[in-house]
């Protein structure tokens, strides 16, 4: 029987990624793709694709749970924050196909940052200070502010002084002021993974971000990050992947963010032999995982591709 795998927002960078480890990895799975429209290349990743409206819309399960039944799909992986805070809403996820998620205790702390560093402390784990921004004000300059829930580079902004906080906090209310973490030269993502027999592998990559993504990265050894990243993934009972994002800093290694999903940086490590995404999908059909070795060197950078069509049929319009 054809496997069928489900990748929602497929429209997006992580999303394609996924989709061509899967593709390439997995030639005999049938692969589905929906988004919220065509505008994008990443239907032609997949066989078929549909639109469903986005997650904030009130008709967004009833469309996924139809695009999985038409397609008989086995396997779904949600690939956004708005999509796993809603999937997760109601505690337990739809029934029938197998979900590839992080697991609800990271996915809880993961879309709230406040939440995110409430949950270290719980662990004992140095943080930097942070507090909601329209509670609060700063407690030292200069510091960040950002928004509270999702995440990305986007809407994140150093602020100064006072008036800093005062222009920005007006125009992002659901945000959170947080500790200046430097050097920024010094910022590591670490794609972290716990399987079902609860043994973690953790790869730390310093990287440099490009328009808002890791666009270079290299493999590094700290034992303190590494961990730190054990302890967190044991701390929310991690099922699967996260991404867990920090700065060493001159006292040691900051978390400023958790992705609670698969992180940009998703095809760049498969070709390092850190697969999280077929580990997953492994699990996911009730298969033993054993962890590959990984080399402990190694740079990755990001490259752009483009393709030119005259006319294509999508599906789902």
């Amino acid at each position: 029987m054809t496997t069928t795998v489900l990748i929602t927002g497929i429209g997006g960078d992580i999303a394609q990624g996924v989709a061509t480890i899967l593709r390439e990895c997995r030639p005999g799975f049938r692969l589905i793709g929906v988004d919220l429209h065509s505008q994008h290349g990443g239907h032609l990743l997949v066989d078929a694709y549909e639109t469903v409206p986005g997650a904030s819309d009130p008709a967004y399960i009833a469309a996924l749970d139809s695009v999985i039944e038409k397609h008989a799909v086995n396997i779904v992986i949600p690939m956004s924050e708005p999509e796993l805070g809603v999937l997760f809403a109601k505690g337990d996820l739809p029934p029938g196909p197998v979900w590839v998620t992080a697991g609800s205790s990271v996915v809880a702390a993961g879309l709230d940052k406040f939440a995110t560093v409430q949950a270290l402390c719980r662990f004992g784990l140095p943080v930097p200070w942070t507090v909601p921004a329209i509670e609060s004000v700063p407690l030292a300059y200069p510091c960040i502010l950002k928004n509270r829930y999702g995440s990305g580079s986007r809407a994140v902004f150093k602020l100064l002084d006072a008036e800093d906080a005062a222009y920005f906090v007006k125009r992002y209310p659901e945000s959170v002021y947080q500790e200046f973490l430097e050097p920024a030269e010094r910022e590591v993502t670490c794609a972290v993974y716990r399987n079902r027999a609860g043994d973690v592998r953790a790869l730390l990559m310093l990287r440099r971000l490009t328009g808002g993504f890791t666009g270079w990265a290299t493999v590094i050894k700290d034992d303190e990050t590494e961990n730190m990243c054990m302890r967190i993934a044991e701390g929310l009972d991690l099922r699967g992947s996260m991404n867990v994002q920090l700065r060493l800093t001159k006292n040691g290694p900051r978390v400023f963010e958790i992705n609670p999903r698969f992180s940009s940086t998703v095809l760049m490590r498969h070709r390092l032999g850190f697969s999280d995404v077929l580990w997953a999908i492994d699990e996911a059909e009730g298969k033993t995982l054993i962890y590959p070795t990984i080399p402990d060197t190694g740079t990755m950078v990001r490259v752009q591709a483009a393709t030119v069509f005259d006319s294509i049929e999508i599906g789902g319009q």
